[in-house]
Order: structure tokens, then sequence, then C-alpha cells
């Protein structure tokens, strides 16, 4: 079975570059940080969930948190899962009964139905080890602008740029 790290959403930032949205992972430890490049709408729905906004009618990944509900079933965890050609995968865990099943999804909705339904966030060891992670070497809270500046300094070589 794969090593998970469990992680928490630190923020979501602009990419400076082309304006792409990336949303910031951190792991519980505070070592390793984790961007994702993210769609618009997408990060539009997790911004909307950590800001605590009320839309008048149900977005997206509200109706599926519904949908859970009404269907007696719980998002266990969700898992960033793999990285390959630059794309991240994950899973969403959803337990029935005794029954867990896993579905495929994108990170951004993923990430979203987590903080709809107060899912933890795990990311595989092996994909931590290819997305080349920096630590943190101070333990302390970094500021958007902080992350920001961290995300200017990179180069292509460093990260490359992670597509949805």
């Amino acid at each position: 079975m794969a090593e998970l790290k469990e992680f928490i959403i630190k923020g979501l930032i602009l990419d400076p570059v082309n304006n792409s949205p990336i949303v910031i992972l951190q792991d519980k430890d505070e070592t390793v940080v984790l961007p994702i490049w993210v769609g618009i709408f997408e990060a539009n729905a997790i911004a909307l969930e950590m800001e605590h906004i009320e839309t008048p009618r149900p977005m997206t990944h509200d109706l599926i948190r519904s949908l859970l509900s009404a269907l007696s079933t719980e998002v266990q965890k969700i898992v960033v899962c793999d990285l390959r050609e630059n794309t991240y995968y994950a899973e969403i865990y959803i337990r029935s009964g005794n029954k867990t099943v896993v579905v495929d999804s994108r990170p951004s909705d993923a990430l979203a139905v987590a903080l709809r339904t107060g899912a933890r966030i795990f990311v595989v060891d092996e994909v931590i080890q290819k997305s080349r992670l920096y630590s943190i070497t101070d333990q302390r809270e970094w500021s958007e602008e902080e992350l920001k500046k961290w995300l200017e300094n990179l180069t292509p070589e460093d990260m490359g740029k992670y597509e949805m």
C-alpha cells in the first residue's frame, strides 16, 4: 500500500506569469508545499468555500455534497494519487455502509468536495517525490505575498507547469 502524507489547503493564489489559479497544499508538518494549477471555475468553487460564501443556488460541488448526504454516504478522504506527464490525479474515497468506493477525480474537484464535506486530504509519497517539492526551512506561517515571491523565483527547470 502506498505511503500517504496528510495535507491541508494553505491558500489559493494566481500564477504571477500567466494568472492561472494555483491551490497551495501544505503538509500537516509544515515542511512541504505542493502547488497545483487549477481551472478558474474550480478555483472559484474552492475560494467560495474557503471564504464561507453562500451562493443563492447550489454550485456543482454543493450538489455533490447534497447527493452524497441524501444517499447516506460520506467522503472518507481524498488522495492525490499520481502525477503523470505534468498532470495530477486524485481519488475520492466514499463510504456507503461498510463498503468503500473509490472514484477517479481531478484534484481541483476532489479538493472542492473535501472542503465541503470536511474530508481529510492526502498525497501519495511517490507523488511528493515526483513533484520535486521544496522544504520550508522555517516553521512559520507563509503570507500570500511570500508564497507569490516563492513561486516567482522558481524556474521551469525547478518545477515545470503542472496542468489541470
